[in-house]
């Protein structure tokens, strides 16, 4: 039997919209948010900008500033700063377990998504290359075989990709990303997994760094 497709609500579809305007830079900080320009924008009612409005609330991308209702918020230092201690923690450790559990057809998985991370690093789309960034890293938790890591990172990747795209937007070149992404692959599959965590651990300290500056002042 085939089964149900279930679509996704209002409410879900427009704190998708708005999260994408706030993640790729489009509803910067401090701009903002009119629900009835929003509703009017969606063609929804208020409800599910309401209903949005509060997840995004929970989830620290907007906040109530009172006389001004709600803003798109800034982006928190500490909370970057934390999320890239987990990472630092756990990605050189999902990286052991890939080593140990990888598909067959890993080199042939790896091999398609280098190539359009290599291709996306050229694009002027801050969307592309933030998007492909993720599918090199939801891969590797995949390989992983740990249900854990790949929850928990992704309930984070948001925060994370917000981050990314002041990089991508301040012109920081992806290429350099992409060719340490090469090096973890390269040793992943020549079973050199000592390498590989090295280099994920040198790529997580790598981009922290070049983020942290840039994010510092946006702030």
């Amino acid at each position: 039997m085939d089964t149900i497709k279930q679509q996704k609500s209002l409410t879900e579809q427009t704190y998708s919209i708005l999260l994408d305007a706030i993640c790729s830079g489009e509803m910067e900080p401090g701009r903002r948010l009119n629900q009835d320009e929003i509703a009017a924008s969606l063609s929804v009612s208020r409800q599910p900008v309401n209903n949005a409005i509060s997840v995004l609330k929970a989830n620290g991308f907007v906040q109530d500033t009172g006389r001004r209702g709600v803003v798109v918020s800034h982006i928190s230092v500490d909370q970057f700063l934390s999320i890239y201690e987990f990472r630092s923690a756990i990605e050189p450790f999902a990286v052991r377990l890939a080593h140990e559990r990888k598909p067959p057809e890993a080199a042939t998985q790896a091999a398609d998504i280098m190539k359009r991370g290599f291709a996306a690093a050229k694009l002027d789309n801050a969307r592309a290359q933030i998007d492909i960034d993720f599918e090199f890293h939801a891969m590797l938790y995949k390989w992983a075989g740990n249900p854990t890591i790949a929850n928990t990172m992704h309930v984070n990747w948001h925060h994370i990709r917000r981050s990314m795209g002041v990089v991508v937007r301040r012109g920081v070149i992806a290429q350099t990303s992409w060719d340490e992404h090469a090096q973890i692959i390269e040793a992943l599959l020549n079973e050199d997994v000592v390498t590989a965590e090295a280099a994920m651990t040198h790529h997580i300290e790598s981009a922290q760094n070049k983020t942290l500056n840039l994010i510092k002042t946006n702030t």
